[in-house]
């Protein structure tokens, strides 16, 4: 583990026995990947308190983590959610859909950070057409709301998305394909129609996730309904098998985020 990696670990650990002590929930930022599998790796030496992960909506990529002490998880069994993650969800439009450009993930979280904001307070972006929805820490949204006018040349407008969050179009691509077996490189190449050989350097390389821990071996038998992203490919989630072939070959199902 090198020093960025032990001084992530060291604040998740700051985080929990401050949680413990104070006898408050504390949070992490946004977590990407790398981050949240050091969290999963350093999470066995805060056993002294609860946690939850969440990043603002059900499957998000990016998420922060609630530090719970044991007090108050038990009041969280009788009384509900103790566990008010402090996130906001932010819909972007565009001033003039007619003369808006088709804007990428890339465009968005553009021009978000040259706004001088660090990645670390802002979660996953969803497009859907000309609008995307953004998740950030409740502390820069009203920042964001009055400073995000812009993106690339399109003129937008930025305001609380005040709906229900599960009512977000998250547009899923159904796959089905065969398989030799339920292995992490099969359902890679069979995910982005690529060779296995071309993955494997990438599982090896730990740019795969699974469940937001770190896979770092080809052959891992993937479970139904495990999510798996891979670091400039995207993300997809395992739904399991339909059917067996004559020749022993699985037919199965994927939906991959697009």
């Amino acid at each position: 583990m090198d020093r960025t990696e032990e001084r992530i670990q060291q604040r998740f650990l700051d985080l929990a026995n401050a949680a413990d002590r104070r006898g408050i929930v504390t949070y992490t930022d946004f977590m990407n990947l790398n981050e949240l599998n050091i969290f999963h790796s350093t999470i066995r030496k805060a056993s002294f308190v609860k946690w939850k992960l969440f990043g603002g909506y059900a499957k998000a990529e990016r998420q922060l983590a609630a530090f719970i002490p044991d007090a108050l998880y038990l009041y969280q069994e009788d009384f509900g959610d103790v566990c008010d993650f402090p996130i906001v969800c932010l819909k972007i439009t565009p001033l003039g859909e007619r003369f808006a450009e088709n804007l990428s993930h890339r465009d968005y979280l553009g021009a978000i950070l040259n706004l001088g904001i660090d990645r670390s307070v802002t979660g996953d972006i969803l497009i859907d057409g000309v609008c995307a929805y953004v998740f950030c820490l409740e502390k820069i949204a009203d920042f964001l709301c009055s400073n995000l006018t812009r993106i690339r040349h399109t003129s937008v407008m930025c305001t609380p998305f005040d709906e229900k969050v599960g009512e977000i179009p998250l547009h899923m691509e159904q796959i089905k394909g065969t398989v030799a077996s339920i292995r992490l490189d099969t359902l890679l190449a069979l995910a982005w129609n690529a060779s296995r050989s071309s993955l494997v350097k990438r599982i090896e390389e730990g740019q795969v996730f699974v469940n937001g821990k770190c896979v770092t071996s080809n052959g891992c038998h993937v479970k139904e309904n495990d999510l798996i992203s891979a670091r400039g490919l995207g993300r997809f989630q395992y739904k399991g098998i339909l059917s067996q072939t004559k020749k022993g070959r699985f037919l199965v199902e994927i939906e991959k985020y697009i």
